[in-house]
């Protein structure tokens, strides 16, 4: 006789992590924003239900949806996006999970990382700065490029990534858009 469960979801359906420790994607709320492994690290999680806003004011992630243009199933730059920019840079870093089968957990892909929640939300900013970096390289106003490099020679990713942490309250369930 077969054994009740889960539509979707498999007995051994686990995702082995960058340290080598399995997870059981079941394990992961939409709330989670790391995951406190048993080999002792705490991992970064990313599911592509949290918005962009986790990483960049609103009125940025605007201009990002604005400017980009996606090439892929998603109507707009997004999460996925974001995430896939750093596990192009990462490969052994970061392991995805694809959860679009499994009604139990809410959320169609998962992402888990090697760094915490706050050192992937610097690598983020760092690789969308690099980003823009590439894009005004190919701007035909030379002022335009000057007034870019000078702004991000004063630009400081962690200082930003604190700031904006701090803003959003990352600790509380009261987290908001800014």
């Amino acid at each position: 006789m077969a054994e009740p469960r889960v539509p979707g979801s498999e007995p051994d359906d686990h995702l082995e992590l960058p340290c080598g420790k399995t997870l059981d994607p079941h394990e992961i709320d939409l709330g989670m924003r790391e995951y406190a492994c048993s080999c002792g690290e705490t991992h970064a999680v990313v599911t592509d239900v949290h918005p962009p806003s986790r990483f960049f004011p609103e009125s940025f992630v605007v201009v990002l949806q604005e400017l980009v243009e996606t090439d892929d199933e998603f109507d707009e730059f997004g999460t996925p996006h974001l995430l896939g920019v750093t596990m192009e840079e990462f490969p052994e870093a970061v392991v995805t999970h694809d959860a679009s089968d499994d009604g139990a957990v809410g959320y169609s892909m998962l992402w888990v990382t090697d760094f915490d929640a706050r050192r992937l939300h610097e690598i983020v900013v760092e690789l969308v700065v690099e980003l823009m970096e590439h894009a005004i390289s190919h701007a035909e106003d030379d002022a335009a490029i000057t007034e870019f490099e000078e702004q991000m020679l004063e630009f400081d990713v962690s200082e930003f990534v604190e700031q904006y942490r701090r803003q959003r309250e990352f600790e509380s369930e009261h987290d908001r858009a800014l």
